[in-house]
């Protein structure tokens, strides 16, 4: 570490300490040369895989993006603030879990759409509709068949 008042390279540690949260470490330092003390902080940084398109183009993750996907397709829809930004979390949570310096488009559809499974019916068949591409009432009416799973047989 260098040396903030006299630039030298060699510094050495005197204390180390874990932060109250337990989300830091707080270390005193001593540079060798200027016999100078200060303090530095070391903190985890995490970083969203980069976004891979269909095309093969690469692109910074957005959460802005993301959350202006989930909005269109909750557009109307009796779904609160506080449920997209819960589900916004779950996707960057996934996207960081999977520990990828890269991720594919389709991959972060696949985490939308099983959100919006999860929020509303209606938002998960219009996204599915742009994601996927739908070219006739008959993909509508396959979304809508996958989405609602196995129908249970009726007592008579």
């Amino acid at each position: 570490m260098k040396c903030p008042f006299c630039g030298h390279l060699e510094t050495a540690v005197i204390d180390s300490r874990v932060g109250d949260e337990g989300d830091f470490i707080r270390r005193r330092r001593r540079c060798e040369s200027c016999d100078k003390r200060f303090t530095t902080f070391e903190r985890s940084e995490l970083i969203m895989p980069t976004v891979v398109k269909r095309n093969g183009s690469r692109h910074d993750f957005s959460v802005e993006k993301l959350r202006g996907s989930l909005s269109l397709a909750l557009r109307k829809r009796p779904v609160s603030t506080e449920q997209l930004d819960q589900a916004v979390n779950r996707i960057e949570e996934n996207l960081l879990m999977l520990g990828e310096r890269e991720v594919s488009t389709e991959q972060i559809g696949a985490l939308v759409m099983a959100e919006l499974h999860k929020l509303d019916k209606v938002a998960y068949v219009r996204f599915a509709s742009v994601y996927k591409s739908f070219e006739d009432i008959g993909e509508f009416v396959q979304a809508i068949k996958e989405m609602q799973g196995p129908v249970q047989q009726r007592k008579g």
